[in-house]
């Protein structure tokens, strides 16, 4: 159809672009303006209340076509600044019927709901990542310590006349040595018995 032409046509660079694809993109934008461009007439329409007008039907028409999306890249690209003219008044047209105070109410609307769903999801994460600190914080303090203590020995003398300090458990204490906690020197292989 007409989209899928103009869709084929826009993303070429102007340059490569022929003179008859250029007027074939300006007559499918005026035929699209022509359109929107049409006078509601209520007699002829005659629905029920809450039904899509003529125009509405349209414009969603052109919404599943893509052509929405077409029309801000036009308005957007810098090498399409041409239709700059055509694109405004097409956009113009397809909120002809609306009141601007009920637009901006109605973004303001949804954009107050969608915050205040954010806000809720975000509480609710919070709480969740506070509840797991809570539980890894007392899986923490449940946990054994390495440290076993220390303890005094007396009757065995360190070096300078005090006693000797344990820094084990005391199931460590029948294998204590001087020599607890220092590396054995290397014997050479020739040497060892």
């Amino acid at each position: 159809g007409l989209w899928g032409t103009l869709t084929a046509l826009s993303p070429q660079d102007w340059e490569q672009r022929q003179e008859e694809d250029t007027l074939l993109i300006e007559r499918i934008l005026l035929l699209v303006r022509n359109v929107l461009h049409v006078p509601p007439d209520p007699a002829e329409e005659q629905g029920v209340d809450g039904d899509a007008s003529v125009h509405d039907r349209v414009l969603w028409a052109l919404h599943i076509s893509g052509m929405d999306d077409l029309l801000k890249f036009l308005a957007s690209a810098q090498v399409e600044q041409q239709w700059a003219l055509h694109v405004l008044e097409i956009i113009s047209l397809m909120f002809r019927d609306q009141n601007p105070e009920e637009l901006a109410a109605l973004g303001q609307g949804t954009a107050g709901a969608e915050h205040g769903e954010d806000t809720r999801e975000l509480e609710t994460l919070r709480q969740r990542e506070l509840a797991e600190k809570r539980a890894r914080a007392l899986q923490r303090t449940s946990r054994h310590s390495r440290f076993g203590g220390s303890y005094v020995l007396q009757g065995l003398k360190s070096i300078g006349d005090r006693d000797v300090v344990f820094h084990k458990g005391l199931h460590n204490l029948k294998s204590y040595t001087h020599d607890l906690g220092k590396e054995p020197q290397k014997v050479p292989r020739r040497r060892q018995a």
